[in-house]
């Protein structure tokens, strides 16, 4: 476990496999995405890190329904008495009630994807919040979902206007300096016209399910990234 101070209100906890952020208020504290089954224990050492009481966690945010965002969650919750959020559409697969729809693979993902590691299999786990597009989250001032799909159906963002900041999920990722639309989508159509909305927010700073955070100028980033796959 590795924690980074993003901004005053906000770390991101890098885990074995996979990313969680923390979102701090006055009130309470706000996780979104969990890594891989396994890593509670991380988490809550990074929180503690950071100088924060776990026993804060009120909300746990799940951008999508893949294991590396789910994998703790259910665990988390239990842990903490935190209600799980997460979009109407994956939220059935999150509780273990329907089969995830797998992934469109170019050769150049399917590269990548047949190097990953075993990752193990996540834990059902509740959804006492199921939200839509343009539902407002108490945290940070007002965090706005947006429903981004294509990676998954049920796919979302989280955008908090008075701050400034986005939580991208798997539709972008920053690898490398690098800007990019995400991998590994159901529907690639879908997921690059996602990434296009996100790209038109105004936002200084952006996290992203994979990769390095951007704290300051990420809508000039975001807006040049898709104006590149415009381009291509």
């Amino acid at each position: 476990m590795e924690i980074t101070r993003v901004r005053t209100e906000l770390y991101m906890i890098a885990l074995d496999f996979g990313t969680a952020y923390l979102w701090r208020d006055e009130d309470g504290l706000t996780l979104v995405d969990t890594g891989i089954a396994g890593s509670a224990d991380g988490i809550e050492e990074g929180i503690r890190a950071a100088g924060l009481d776990p026993a804060a966690l009120r909300y746990v945010v799940l951008t999508h329904h893949h294991p590396d965002h789910t994998g703790s969650a259910a665990e988390l919750a239990r842990r903490w008495d935190a209600e799980v959020v997460a979009h109407r559409l994956d939220a059935p697969v999150i509780r273990g009630e329907q089969e995830p729809q797998p992934p469109m693979l170019s050769p150049f993902e399917q590269e990548i994807w047949d190097g990953l590691p075993p990752m193990p299999p996540a834990e059902p786990c509740p959804v006492h919040r199921e939200v839509e597009d343009g539902d407002v989250l108490d945290l940070g001032g007002g965090a706005v979902v947006v429903h981004v799909p294509g990676h998954t159906d049920g796919s979302i963002a989280l955008h908090l206007p008075g701050p400034g900041v986005l939580f991208t999920g798997d539709t972008v990722a920053n690898v490398g300096g690098r800007t990019m639309p995400g991998v590994f989508h159901t529907d690639p159509a879908r997921a690059l016209d996602s990434f296009h909305r996100l790209a038109e927010l105004p936002v200084t700073t952006a996290v992203f399910g994979h990769g390095d955070p951007i704290a300051e100028g990420a809508s000039a980033a975001l807006r040049a990234a898709a104006e590149q796959t415009r381009e291509a």
